[in-house]
């Protein structure tokens, strides 16, 4: 990225400027709300195609709870992507996640309370060390935690012994299996999560601070953005999020699978990318993330049930992700500078 001189007073106004008011038409105009218009476009295409089995609610029920851990993962991400953080070891921490919780439980005996807060922390730790990578050594994010990724795979393989870790309890079980009007719980902490990681981003100066250094660090700084710990607190809450993913999915499939997480990746950078074009004007946003989550899910499994290969959900993960990922650029590129200017203009407010 190319430095300019450019003086703090040219660049951030000094009275706030009042962000646009967006009426509910607007909002859910095409170009803002797409994914929600290929949703219902899916919906009928499969509905002719296949009523049999895609319009039950077994279908739509499973789907749902599916998506789940799926969403929480691309919830997490939203994060360091918000930040201008590539966390590319997002699946491994969710797999790391997944062997620890029953690493704990089974091998150490550990209680299940203290079992899943220890697992936590250790998400949280894996998002700091790729953040002391990133901010300290200053290595790209994209090699950090492709590096990382790479570290815990080895790490899940070393404390499962390459092996499935069985004899979870049912107490344990519970987390990933209680339904609630016919909806399992993780579907609701998923819900928990969005709202928590939407209200820090879209409502406290913290969230502001990590969009604004995702949008331009250079600028965010002369604002006086601390840069790096934006970066610090989004990679560690990922990884947090992410080793909660990796917990629920344990308790769900009642095992420690070491070889579940790589399969989240692409899906929730999927997500992410897609939901960064809905909404929000090019910025990555958690309702917008999990309205894609859903709608690739949907995407899927109408193919699935339709008879399709089983090599169809990657080549429709791989394919949403490019088209998203081209969008999404277009998208941050028109409205960047507006967006970046009320952003900071209402960060120098908070601090005078």
């Amino acid at each position: 990225m190319t430095n300019t001189a450019i003086e703090p007073e040219e660049m951030v106004p000094s009275a706030p400027v009042e962000p646009r008011r967006q009426s509910a038409l607007s909002v859910l105009s095409f170009r803002r709300a797409s994914a929600l218009y290929v949703f219902a476009a899916i919906f009928v295409i499969f509905a002719l195609w296949v009523p049999g089995t895609f319009l039950t609610a077994t279908t739509w029920q499973t789907l749902l709870d599916n998506g789940a851990i799926t969403g929480i993962a691309a919830v997490g991400l939203v994060l360091p992507l918000a930040a201008g953080a590539f966390d590319l070891a997002i699946g491994s921490e969710v797999g790391m996640g997944a062997i620890v919780v029953a690493w704990l439980l089974i091998n150490r005996g550990v209680p299940m309370v203290p079992a899943i807060i220890l697992t936590l922390i250790v998400g949280g730790l894996i998002g700091l060390l790729s953040a002391f990578l990133i901010v300290k050594v200053r290595i790209d994010s994209f090699i950090a935690t492709l590096g990382i990724s790479s570290v815990l795979t080895a790490v899940t393989s070393w404390l499962s012994g390459d092996e499935q870790i069985l004899g979870l309890s049912s107490s344990f079980q519970k987390i990933g299996t209680t339904e609630i009007f016919g909806v399992t719980l993780p579907v609701y902490i998923m819900l928990v999560i969005g709202l928590l990681v939407w209200y820090v981003l879209e409502r406290t100066p913290a969230g502001r601070r990590i969009y604004a250094t995702g949008g331009n660090p250079d600028a965010a700084r002369l604002a006086g953005v601390n840069t790096s710990a934006a970066i610090i607190g989004a990679l560690v809450a990922c990884g947090v999020i992410a080793a909660g993913a990796g917990l629920l999915v344990s308790s769900n499939i009642a095992v420690g699978d070491p070889t579940i997480g790589p399969a989240y990746l692409l899906p929730a950078f999927s997500a992410a990318f897609l939901g960064s074009t809905q909404f929000r004007e090019g910025r990555f946003n958690v309702w917008g993330t999990l309205v894609a989550v859903y709608v690739l899910a949907t995407g899927v499994k109408g193919l699935q049930l339709a008879g399709a290969p089983t090599w169809i959900p990657d080549l429709f993960n791989g394919l949403a992700l490019i088209i998203a990922v081209g969008i999404a650029k277009f998208e941050r590129t028109q409205g960047r500078a507006p967006a970046l200017s009320r952003l900071l203009s209402r960060l120098r407010v908070s601090r005078t």
